[in-house]
């Protein structure tokens, strides 16, 4: 197993937690009481850090930072069955060790049971369509666009913020993470595992379509 992987991964998932519950404290803090305001800031960093850790981590582990991503490497063989499962499992603790960073940056207590109801058909489908949209992005961006995946894959997350009912989690292991933190960014436990199966089937369904659509057509 190759410990430098491992590290960009913890790190990558670790940094992308902290930022997207970091910046809802500081959004709803200078807002004013404005959801959209605090949104729009909670999008924007979100989206500009998985940028900056893609392009930094992306040669080092190919920056999955989200269970569904690696699922998705496992099913197409790109990766072995031992690194999938540690991928995961670092994904994992490394998004809990982002919350906690962001509740301590904030002086808040590090581990808050989620308050936060997001439940309901149209939640489900907004993570469906959202971890959809991510992988066929990844997918048909790395085969047509590599060097432009990293701003692909953070303006779908900036786009799906503001699209989809629920936000776009768009990733187990940022699910599971938020759960643990009252503020903006939260949701209840309870709602967790609704949002994991929405994202898997989501997640398989970018698959499918993404094989699909195939390779470029070539032109004689």
């Amino acid at each position: 197993m190759n410990l430098g992987r491992l590290l960009a991964e913890f790190l990558g998932t670790m940094l992308l937690l902290a930022t997207v519950v970091g910046s809802g404290i500081m959004g709803v803090a200078l807002s004013q009481g404005n959801d959209g305001i605090a949104l729009l800031a909670n999008a924007a960093a979100t989206a500009g850090v998985l940028y900056v850790l893609i392009v930094i981590f992306g040669p080092v582990s190919g920056a999955h930072f989200n269970p569904a991503v690696t699922l998705a490497m496992r099913i197409r063989g790109e990766i072995d069955t031992r690194t999938a499962a540690a991928y995961v499992a670092v994904q994992v603790l490394a998004a809990i060790a982002g919350v906690t960073i962001a509740h301590a940056m904030f002086g808040q207590a590090l581990l808050q049971p989620g308050t936060h109801a997001r439940t309901g058909g149209s939640q489900w489908l907004s993570e469906g369509v959202a971890t959809f949209g991510l992988l066929l992005t990844i997918l048909l961006g790395a085969r047509h666009r590599p060097a432009a995946l990293p701003a692909l894959i953070a303006a779908w997350i900036f786009a799906a913020y503001w699209f989809t009912a629920s936000t776009s989690f768009a990733n187990p292991a940022v699910t599971l993470a938020r759960a643990l933190t009252q503020t903006f960014a939260g949701i209840r436990l309870v709602d967790v595992p609704a949002f994991w199966l929405a994202q898997i089937v989501g997640a398989l369904m970018g698959i499918v379509a993404a094989s699909a659509v195939g390779p470029p057509r070539r032109h004689p």
